[in-house]
């Protein structure tokens, strides 16, 4: 190999022009107001008697669960809720849920869905990145005109004793979850909390959605850099 050969630095110009473009989103607390499937749990229980049998039932595992870990305690409610259901039960009850949900007045941040949008009208590839499970996510933002925008949400996949939680695509899984699909680099992140942060952190310009200034303050202490603080309603 010549001198010249190894001074040849690799072409790295197509993956900086789409990093350019990419912009990512959270959805809870971005573009939606609350916690859209602790909702649909919600929901799930009032609706079904069985979950609600099964639930006190099971109620020293999910309690001993809960003792161990927030997430373990919800993790097991899940479990509960969704209990003897398979993917196309789920999937049908998921979007006929989302299809009411998008009727509420006030649920979405309305300055939230306009900035979105914007990114899609100037020909960004924007992405929203969250921890709201896949199919209940995508169909929302489908019913809100929006079927064309990408979603990497958490996963559910059918076990022995119905859906059950495989991916919970919160914190540092959000960048692992984009990697998974070839995405290492962005230009734009909004973000709402310190779960953010790691997708905040990669982000070119860093967006903190109605961020209190402690908040902002922990946040770019953990990044390293100022954000750029947004008000939406």
């Amino acid at each position: 190999m010549s001198t010249g050969d190894r001074n040849i630095a690799p072409d790295n110009t197509g993956a900086d022009d789409r990093a350019s473009r990419i912009v990512l989103f959270d959805f809870d607390g971005v573009l939606f107001q609350g916690d859209s499937f602790s909702m649909f749990m919600r929901h799930r229980y009032k609706q079904s008697w069985l979950s609600k049998s099964l639930a006190v039932l099971s109620m020293p595992w999910w309690l001993l669960c809960l003792l161990l870990s927030r997430w373990w305690g919800a993790r097991a409610l899940v479990h509960v809720a969704l209990f003897g259901m398979g993917q196309k039960r789920y999937q049908q009850i998921a979007e006929a849920f989302a299809d009411d949900l998008v009727r509420r007045p006030r649920q979405f941040y309305r300055d939230g869905l306009l900035a979105l949008r914007k990114h899609v009208a100037d020909g960004d590839e924007v992405m929203v990145v969250t921890g709201c499970e896949q199919v209940l996510a995508a169909r929302l933002l489908s019913q809100l005109g929006l079927p064309e925008v990408g979603v990497i949400g958490s996963q559910l996949k059918p076990g022995w004793f119905g859906m059950r939680i495989t991916v919970h695509n919160v914190g540092r899984r959000k960048v692992q979850s984009l990697a998974a699909r070839g995405v290492k680099a962005w230009r734009v992140a909004y973000g709402d909390s310190m779960f953010d942060v790691p997708m905040l952190k990669q982000a070119r310009e860093a967006v903190l959605v109605n961020g209190t200034p402690k908040l902002c303050k922990r946040v770019e202490k953990a990044i390293g850099r100022t954000v750029t603080r947004v008000a939406w309603f």
